[in-house]
């Protein structure tokens, strides 16, 4: 396994390979919260702010892992494919690159944006390649916050993913943000069901990628 950069220790991705490697339930204090269409969903709540964190463990169909990180980490891919994206680009500020992402939410919520740091990192086994990808919160000055839309200042989210031996992708996910404003946590709390969607949609565009071989990049 490479050496961590850009941000990120190598306890990060090792974390993210040692959950890929159990995808049986998901440790003491996590509850099951759904499970369709080969995807279970856990979650933890935080007693002080309300909020859960997730657990994601799951296989993909007809969604090999080579495509699935080429979608995932394409940018402008996500911008045809993901109809919540109104913004998103990557920027080197200061030597680092960061991304830049605006969201629509459902009215009468306000939009969002993040700003975060993201890595890929690659590891070769007998079983095949793994992919894994960790995303993190971050602030720049040059990325200030804009007026009508709320900053996510609270985002992290990793991606473990290797075959399923059957043409698709065993996957992990984790994920937790606080997206800040005046939102009960009971609302915040019920994307939960817009998991398995998201995935659903990653499926759909990794169908539809054109191309993939001209569009890996070096990452």
């Amino acid at each position: 396994m490479a050496g961590a950069a850009g941000g990120f220790s190598e306890e990060h991705f090792r974390e993210a390979y040692a959950e890929l490697q159990q995808l049986v339930g998901a440790g003491a204090g996590w509850q099951l919260l759904v499970e369709t269409m080969n995807i279970s969903v856990y979650g933890r709540r935080d007693k002080r702010t309300g909020l859960y964190e997730y657990k994601v463990f799951g296989v993909l169909e007809d969604c090999p892992p080579d495509v699935l990180v080429a979608v995932y980490m394409d940018l402008d891919y996500r911008k045809q494919w993901d109809e919540y994206i109104e913004e998103l680009y990557e920027q080197e500020y200061n030597g680092q690159t960061v991304i830049y992402c605006k969201v629509k939410y459902p009215f009468p919520m306000s939009k969002r944006d993040y700003v975060y740091i993201q890595q890929l990192q690659e590891l070769d086994t007998t079983r095949g390649k793994i992919y894994m990808v960790v995303s993190q919160s971050t602030s720049v000055p040059q990325l200030p916050e804009k007026r009508g839309v709320i900053r996510v200042k609270q985002y992290k989210q990793s991606l473990a993913i290797e075959r399923d031996g059957n043409g698709g992708s065993k996957v992990f996910m984790y994920y937790f943000y606080n997206p800040g404003g005046l939102i009960p946590s009971w609302i915040i709390n019920r994307a939960v069901q817009g998991i398995p969607n998201f995935l659903c949609d990653l499926v759909k565009a990794c169908q539809n990628y054109p191309n993939t071989t001209s569009k890996q990049k070096n990452w």
